[in-house]
C-alpha cells in the first residue's frame, strides 16, 4: 500500500510538472552586439574619422522568438539610416532571423561624430559621376551589416527564455528643450539648438518636450535578459571632433550597462526632431558627462520603478503598415541635379533629397509598426519626428504603457507637425525636410490604427 502511495504522488508531481510546461510561455529572446565604429580616415557625418575616442560606436539588438515570426529591433549609433540602406539592413537581419523584412526595424540614435548610411545617396554619386566626394561611400557600413546579421544568427543558437516583462518609466531633468521658440506673431523667433551659447536663449522656456525615460525589460524568472530604453532628444553635446563618439546616451547606456551587466542595455531615440540639449548646454565639453549622468539617472530611476508582468505567447504582437508620405513641395529632380552637378561638396543635402524623391515616386513606402508587449506599446516611426507625435501616441491610449522610437528610415529628414510648416525655423525649411505638412495627418491616422485608438 505504501509503495502504491509513493507512485500516485510520483505521478501526481510529474503530471503538475508537465501541466506547468504545457501552459508556460514559450518566448525567448537572443541579444546581439558589435561595433560599428568606422576606421580611421573613413567618413563621419561632417569629417572625416581622425582617431578613436574611448568608447565605440554600438550596434545592438535583439530578436524575440515564440509568438508568430521572429521580430526584430536594432539600434546603431550612427546618424542614420536612409532609404535603400533601410531596405538592406533589415533584408539582412530578417534572413538572419528566420523572419521578414516587415517585422524588423532598425533605428538610429542620431549622434553627429557618427557615420551616414544611405545607398541610394551612394548610387547617385556613381549614376552622375562625382568624384572626390566620398560621404556617402559604404563599404565600411555594408561590412557592420553583415556582422550584425552573423551575430543575430549566432545569438539564435543561445536563446533565453522570457517569463516577465517589466515596464518601468521616470522623468530626466534638465536634459531637453525645444529649440524652436516662437516669437508673438507665432513664427520661430529664434532656434536653440542643441548647444546654446547665448545665455538669454538658454533662460527662454523649456517649450514642448516629453521628459520622460521608459523602460521595458525582458526577464527570464529574477534574471534580466535585455533592457530596452527609449529617450527623445537630439543626442549632441559636442561634435565635429574627428572622433567617433556615441555622446551622451550612450555614455548612458554605457553606465546604465554597467549597473545590470546580466542584460544587454538596447537604447533607442524616440521623437527628438525638435528637442535638444540646448538649455542645459553652452558648449562646455564638461556638459557631456553632466548630461549623460543625467539620463543615466533617469533610467536608473525607471529602473527602480519597474514592476514585473506575467509574458505569455499571447502577449506579444507586431502589427506593420506601408506609408506613403507627402513629398515636400520644393523637391524638383532638375533643380536638385543642377546642385548637385555645380556645387558637389555642399550639395549633400541635394544629393539625399534626390535619392528619397527618386524612392517615394517609384512607389516605395516606409513601414510604420507597433509592438506589443502585454501592456506595452512601442511604435517605431521613421525620420527625424517632432517630440508632438510621441506625446500624442502617448494621449491616444492612457490606458496603456506607450513608448516611441524614431530616427527609423532616415531619408524622410525631418518631418514636423502641419502648423511648423507655417511657423518657419530650420527643421521645416526646404534644406532640412522631404516631406510636406499633410505628413501629420497620415502618420497620425496610422499610429491610431497601429494603437487600437480608433
Amino acid at each position: 500500500m505504501k509503495n502504491i502511495s509513493v507512485h500516485i504522488l510520483f505521478f501526481c508531481v510529474a503530471l503538475a510538472g508537465f501541466s506547468d510546461s504545457a501552459t508556460a510561455s514559450q518566448i525567448r529572446v537572443a541579444t546581439f552586439d558589435v561595433d560599428a565604429t568606422p576606421p580611421v580616415g573613413s567618413e563621419l557625418a561632417y569629417d572625416p574619422v581622425r582617431k578613436h575616442g574611448e568608447i565605440s560606436l554600438r550596434c545592438r539588438g535583439l530578436t524575440i522568438l515564440g509568438s508568430g515570426k521572429p521580430i526584430v529591433l536594432c539600434a546603431i549609433d550612427w546618424i542614420g539610416v536612409a532609404n535603400a540602406s533601410q531596405d538592406v539592413f533589415r533584408d539582412a537581419l530578417a534572413e538572419a532571423a528566420g523572419t521578414t523584412r516587415d517585422r524588423v526595424a532598425v533605428h538610429a540614435l542620431h549622434q553627429h561624430d557618427a557615420p551616414r548610411c544611405d545607398f541610394s545617396s551612394e548610387a547617385l554619386v556613381h549614376e552622375l559621376g562625382i568624384t572626390d566626394f566620398d560621404l556617402f561611400d559604404s563599404f565600411f557600413q555594408r561590412r557592420v551589416i553583415r556582422r550584425a546579421a552573423v551575430a543575430l544568427k549566432d545569438a539564435l543558437k543561445g536563446a533565453r527564455p522570457v517569463t516577465h516583462y517589466g515596464w518601468g518609466a521616470a522623468t530626466v531633468k534638465d536634459v531637453v528643450s525645444n529649440r524652436r521658440i516662437l516669437g508673438p506673431d507665432g513664427k520661430v523667433r529664434v532656434m536653440r539648438f542643441t548647444t546654446a551659447r547665448d545665455p538669454l536663449i538658454r533662460a527662454e522656456p523649456v517649450g514642448v518636450v516629453d521628459p520622460e525615460v521608459s523602460l521595458i525589460s525582458f526577464w527570464n524568472a529574477d534574471a534580466p535578459v535585455a533592457i530596452l530604453s527609449y529617450f527623445a532628444t537630439h543626442p549632441q553635446s559636442y561634435y565635429r571632433t574627428g572622433i567617433p563618439s556615441p555622446d551622451f546616451p550612450g555614455i548612458a547606456r554605457f553606465l546604465r550597462g554597467q549597473g545590470q551587466p546580466k542584460a544587454l542595455h538596447v537604447h533607442f531615440n524616440g521623437a527628438g526632431g525638435n528637442i535638444g540639449a540646448g538649455k542645459y548646454n553652452d558648449g562646455n565639453t564638461e556638459n557631456r558627462v553632466l548630461l549623460a549622468q543625467r539620463l543615466a539617472d533617469g533610467m536608473h530611476s525607471a529602473w527602480e520603478n519597474t514592476e514585473k508582468y506575467p509574458l505569455g505567447d499571447s502577449d506579444i504582437n507586431w502589427k506593420s503598415e506601408p506609408v506613403s508620405l507627402p513629398l515636400a513641395s520644393h523637391l524638383n529632380e532638375k533643380s536638385l541635379i543642377d546642385k548637385i552637378v555645380h556645387n558637389p561638396p555642399e550639395g549633400y543635402e541635394a544629393i539625399t533629397q534626390l535619392a528619397y524623391l527618386r524612392r517615394a515616386k517609384s512607389g516605395h513606402k516606409i513601414d510604420i509598426a507597433c509592438l506589443k508587449i502585454g501592456d506595452a506599446r512601442v511604435v517605431h516611426m521613421p525620420g527625424e519626428l517632432f517630440v508632438e507625435y510621441q506625446l500624442a501616441a502617448k494621449a491616444m491610449r492612457p490606458d496603456l504603457h506607450v513608448a516611441m522610437a524614431a530616427y527609423g528610415d532616415y531619408g524622410t529628414a525631418y518631418i514636423g507637425t502641419e502648423i511648423s510648416y507655417a511657423e518657419g525655423g530650420y527643421e521645416t525649411s526646404e534644406r532640412a525636410t522631404n516631406v510636406g505638412p499633410d505628413a501629420e495627418a497620415d502618420l497620425m491616422d496610422v499610429m491610431r490604427r497601429l494603437l487600437g485608438a480608433n
